[in-house]
């Protein structure tokens, strides 16, 4: 539950901050290159008629309602990586600062208008501006907070909880997915169709990688089919608009093969806790599907490519480099933020709920609720504790804080 309540109310913060002056900071007038200003705060001449230089096919509404879901999921995807185990005041505070301080300023650079945008990056649909900015920043707060207790029993993968949920949260996400990337075509086309197509080769083939090397190392698992599918759609989500059929199955088998050995590095040789591994599944494949724009960049499938196109098609290297650089500026700017505000926030309020807390669990410590209520035999609710203990959780609500 702890997880659900931080994706719903970080989702509801988010947004509501987008309206007020989100959407204006990255897409309003551009201000040194950097930032946007407060001209469309409150979304004021955001209307439902007129269009933006951004969008100008649609209403300028549409247009912002569809960039919220970017803007609200963005540092979200962070919850993945430090789950059970940040303070839910840590959490919000941490999430509206990163928000502020990094994904609006690196929407506006790419999306709006300000210095990468302008010397010609290309981010279809978010691998740099959404998957490697929050990759890097749930790598970074991973070494930052350390492993959850039981990490070594577990060698980093925790029982789940209810795989048959996770399969219809993976299977909605995979469907939404298309809305995702094709929706950033901002018109039905033939670039629409295009993404779409990329989008589901993509994942199939990246997802295919996985369940192979599950069934080579082990058995075919439910986890790691999932896992690759989610790589391969977050990896294509820059590239989705820009490159063809053939080379969507050459980058989708590339993002399978690499964020399955990246999330195996992470874990079992450096030991290094990131829960639901963002930084693979999510950041190391929207840094390689930002690169393949350099390569595999058609003007064909997108006008909008510049300089020729990727190398196949230009023989130069100059969209490679803008690619490089802009992916280079998102790693390090989310980098150094997301340190900075971990560690004033470990120094003033604290990041991590204490080690019996942890052990008991946050649903119950933090929010007071449990995903399951069941019943021993005297009519006391109890709930599961690590997984073969169970602890009433009545005596919890009436003031016993250690269960």
């Amino acid at each position: 539950m702890s997880i659900i309540v931080q994706v719903f109310g970080g989702l509801t913060v988010l947004a509501f901050m987008w309206d007020l002056f989100g959407y204006s900071l990255v897409f309003s007038n551009d201000y040194g290159g950097i930032i946007g200003d407060f001209s469309n705060g409150l979304l004021i001449n955001v209307g439902y008629v007129e269009c933006t230089k951004f969008a100008p096919n649609i209403p300028a509404a549409a247009y912002a309602l569809f960039m919220m879901m970017f803007a609200s999921i963005t540092p979200l995807l962070m919850t993945g990586g430090f789950a059970e185990r940040l303070k839910f005041k840590t959490f919000i505070i941490f999430t509206i600062l990163w928000e502020i301080l990094v994904f609006y300023p690196v929407a506006h650079a790419i999306w709006g208008g300000g210095w990468l945008d302008k010397m010609g990056a290309l981010d279809f649909a978010g691998g740099i501006v959404i998957h490697t900015t929050a990759g890097t920043g749930s790598f970074v707060l991973s070494l930052i907070m350390g492993r959850r207790v039981g990490f070594e029993k577990y060698h980093g993968e925790f029982p789940g909880s209810n795989l048959p949920f996770a399969a219809i949260g993976a299977a909605l996400l995979w469907m939404g997915w298309f809305g995702f990337n094709a929706g950033s075509a901002l018109a039905s086309g033939s670039l629409a169709v295009s993404a779409v197509a990329s989008t589901q080769i993509a994942a199939c083939a990246s997802g295919t990688v996985w369940l192979l090397i599950s069934a080579i190392r082990s058995k075919p698992s439910t986890i790691a089919v999932m896992n690759g599918v989610i790589a391969g759609l977050a990896g294509i989500t820059p590239a989705s608009g820009y490159i063809n059929s053939q080379a969507s199955i050459v980058v989708g088998v590339i993002l399978g093969l690499a964020s399955y050995g990246s999330a195996l590095l992470c874990k079992r040789v450096f030991h290094i806790d990131d829960a639901l591994d963002v930084s693979s599944v999510h950041g190391l494949t929207g840094i390689i599907g930002s690169l393949a724009i350099g390569f595999a960049a058609e003007p064909s499938v997108n006008e909008v490519a510049r300089f020729g196109g990727g190398v196949i098609y230009s023989g130069n290297g100059q969209l490679l480099g803008i690619q490089t650089l802009a992916v280079v500026y998102a790693i390090v700017h989310s980098g150094i933020i997301t340190a900075l505000l971990a560690i004033v926030l470990q120094k003033t309020i604290g990041l991590r709920v204490s080690e019996e807390d942890e052990e008991h669990g946050l649903d119950v410590i933090e929010h007071q609720e449990t995903a399951y209520n069941l019943q021993d035999g005297s009519g006391d609710i109890i709930r599961s504790v690590n997984h073969d203990e169970r602890v009433p959780l009545l005596r919890h609500l009436e003031g016993d804080k250690h269960v």
